[in-house]
């Protein structure tokens, strides 16, 4: 076999069986290897930002890598914005990106660049395989970084010759790495916070955002009287009823200074400290008060879930010390499109087991309350605020979970960035609900404008932030990419477009005409 069969035995093998690509000539032998050896599924996608979306929520879902085919340094630059986010959410990714041959590179060809600058800012782990012979044991590196605790990225670049000429054989992929003990001092210290009965907030992210992690938090809630939110931003949270809803710190610095104003303590569970998004004149970067103290409980890939257990036992809580959410009267909507109708029609529209990913920013900051009494379901968010994230993470989702109805929220602004991934929903089947709302402006970004004290924007600002003339036709774009779709204008319209699809199988598109 030769280097680039090699590299795919290896990956099945490592059970990394799902490839998301867009390839080029100098990847050619690693496609003939994916029509040769059977056992991986290959999704392609018609922008690099759609494929390493689609493997951050194919992670995001499935909890195993899959890995990704790029060409050369541009196709591995057109896919950086959205690795960016995955590396934010902490999602294992391998990326296998095509280099030239090595005597190639030196003639300075259109093409090369430096792969390996490229891919290190948004790459735990980067190799270049020197030949033929080291390209499965360079995999099998690769698959193994991916899967460290916690998960990460990893970019291995595969020349040309590597790939076509003779290799050894298959290498062995290490067992997955253990997570990290967390410290009983931390356990202690949150413990005697929490007895205080100070002021306290409990700050969750990460794998704390699961049914069994909000059950175990629900509970040292109830027994101790603190408060439990989650970061603004979150890769997967549990939801729906039956689930313990916990509120997100706001993304509005005034409102998250409200939120925040009476703690004397925050106790971070595998989140971060509460920072702003961006920096604005004469507010604070740090949205906690200047007297509350911040005590770290666990960091990212640390074992939370025992850590978790482990608090409850110190505080002497229990499942039945969890205060039962209070229900919510759910109804179809009717009447004007708003933030308030559109989150109840979503809401309602939620079905069991499904998967929301949320791009809506604007529109969609007041769908988290009314939603909390859906159905059962997982709710994806960007953590890395790179947009165009949510069109592809539904579609790896989707890849990942073909068994659960996907519904994708997202502002027309960001869905243009990768519209592409309508088309290879399409191409898959794949069963995803995709509603854009479309205002026809970067409704956030004149958020901003105000928000940096930038004065009253005038018509040249005006035209770097709204999106008319000509206004995007997003029933149209989507029938080009053969998704069919329909458009609405008022709650009743979009609460049966809503129903409809989502009874429906494979994917389907609704316009909210704001």
């Amino acid at each position: 076999m030769n280097g680039a069969e090699s590299l795919v035995r290896t990956l099945i093998k490592s059970g990394v069986d799902t490839c998301f690509a867009n390839p080029g000539t100098s990847e050619m032998h690693f496609v003939a290897a994916l029509d040769r050896v059977e056992g991986m599924r290959c999704v392609l996608g018609l922008f690099e930002g759609v494929v390493t979306g689609a493997a951050d929520g194919y992670f995001r879902m499935k909890g195993t890598p899959a890995c990704t085919l790029l060409h050369l340094g541009p196709g591995l630059a057109n896919g950086l914005a959205n690795l960016h986010n995955a590396r934010k959410a902490s999602s294992g990714i391998v990326n296998i990106v095509g280099q030239h041959a090595i005597p190639h590179i030196e003639c300075n060809a259109p093409l090369t660049s430096d792969i390996e600058a490229l891919a290190r800012p948004m790459s735990a782990w980067v190799r270049t395989s020197s030949d033929s012979g080291s390209v499965a044991r360079d995999g099998a590196a690769a698959v193994a970084a991916a899967r460290r605790s916690p998960p990460q990225i990893a970019t291995l670049i595969l020349p040309a010759d590597a790939a076509w000429s003779e290799a050894d054989g298959v290498a062995e992929v290490a067992g997955a790495s253990q997570r990290p003990d967390y410290s009983p001092q931390a356990i202690d210290d949150a413990a005697k916070v929490l007895r205080s009965r100070d002021e306290t907030l409990l700050l969750l992210g990460g794998s704390t955002l699961t049914e069994k992690g909000l059950a175990l938090a629900a509970g040292i809630a109830g027994k101790t009287g603190c408060k439990v939110m989650a970061e603004t931003y979150n890769a997967r949270m549990a939801r729906g009823r039956g689930r313990f809803f916990v509120e997100r710190i706001p993304y509005p610095i005034e409102q998250a200074l409200r939120a925040l104003k009476t703690f004397s303590n925050i106790i971070l569970v595998e989140a971060g400290d509460p920072v702003a998004f961006f920096a604005y004149p004469d507010k604070p970067s740090l949205l906690k008060p200047d007297d509350c103290e911040v005590h770290r409980m666990t960091a990212k890939g640390e074992d939370t879930m025992a850590a978790l257990e482990a608090l409850a036992g110190a505080v002497g809580a229990r499942a039945q010390d969890a205060k039962p959410q209070p229900p919510i009267q759910m109804a179809w909507p009717n009447g004007a499109l708003n933030s308030a109708s559109i989150a109840q029609a979503i809401a309602m529209a939620i079905p069991e087991n499904a998967v929301v990913v949320d791009e809506s920013i604007s529109t969609g900051r007041g769908f988290f309350p009314p939603t909390a009494c859906a159905a059962p379901h997982d709710w994806l968010q960007n953590m890395g605020g790179s947009i165009g994230f949510s069109t592809p993470v539904a579609t790896g989702a989707a890849v990942a979970c073909p068994g659960r109805k996907v519904i994708c929220l997202v502002g027309d602004g960001s869905a243009m960035y990768t519209l592409q991934s309508l088309w290879t929903q399409a191409r898959e089947s794949l069963d995803v609900v995709t509603v854009v709302f479309s205002n026809r402006i970067y409704q956030i970004l004149r958020g901003e404008f105000d928000g940096v004290g930038a004065g009253e924007p005038g018509t040249k600002a005006m035209d770097m932030l709204s999106l008319d003339r000509p206004a995007l036709d997003w029933v149209a774009l989507g029938k080009g990419m053969g998704v069919p779709g329909r458009a609405v204008t008022t709650a009743d319209e979009f609460s049966v477009a809503l129903a409809e699809a989502t009874a429906e199988q494979g994917p389907r598109l609704i316009e909210v005409q704001m």
